[in-house]
């Protein structure tokens, strides 16, 4: 066997360990209707963002890829558009079972302890991390099997950080906005402590920690 293969196929590794780990956090007892209900509001918008500010990354990617097919090479423009997707799906991926994990940690906490309750939760954050070394070894390592140019390598890093400065910045922007508007509602007029289940504002503060947290570090990560 080539040692090239090992590359790309320790990326495949790692993705099926992702999936297991999904598989086993997805097997947990979501909790009670009020835990799921708010863990559905909270990964909806979660969602949401995601999908809005992917809607406008797409038309980033495609101006810049032609850009650089036309100034470089079509090989560079192929290794950028890889490396935007695969820094993508592995920032999604990760806040997909972060968004699921949350209840089922909540109410393993209460059922069988601390043990039970970290256990998921490490394993819904290794999904995350699994994703990213897991995407970035295929990618990289299927385009230099097949493209033994070190161009490819620019390129794909060039994509994978372009869509990780927009996630990063867009969702630490989101995350401190819904994190300022929450206190500056519940603490200064209502009068109630912070992250309190009364004030409505907590869900959008709890979807931006997802979405800067989870989402654009990912990305900022790979």
């Amino acid at each position: 066997m080539q040692i090239e293969l090992l590359i790309p196929l320790s990326g495949i590794i790692a993705l099926m360990f992702a999936v297991f780990l999904s598989l086993k956090v997805m097997k947990e007892k979501s909790g009670n209707e009020l835990m799921q209900e708010i863990s559905n509001m909270i990964e909806q918008g979660a969602m949401a963002f995601l999908k809005r500010e992917y809607s406008v990354l797409i038309f980033f990617i495609i101006i810049v890829s032609l850009i650089l097919g036309w100034v470089r090479s079509p090989i560079t423009s192929l290794s950028f558009v890889l490396g935007a997707i695969c820094s993508g799906l592995a920032g999604l991926i990760g806040m997909k079972i972060a968004t699921k994990a949350n209840s089922r940690t909540t109410n393993a906490a209460m059922e069988g302890g601390i043990t039970k309750a970290l256990k998921i939760a490490f394993s819904g954050g290794a999904v995350m991390g699994m994703s990213v070394a897991g995407f970035g070894l295929l990618g990289l390592g299927t385009l230099y099997y097949f493209i033994r140019e070190p161009e490819i390598i620019n390129g794909f890093a060039l994509g994978a950080s372009s869509i990780a400065l927009f996630a990063r910045v867009g969702g630490g922007i989101f995350t401190k906005a819904a994190d300022v508007g929450a206190d500056l509602v519940g603490k200064v007029e209502a009068g109630i402590p912070e992250d309190d289940p009364r004030n409505p504002a907590v869900i959008a503060d709890n979807v931006g920690d997802n979405v800067g947290d989870i989402a654009g570090m990912g990305a900022d990560l790979f």
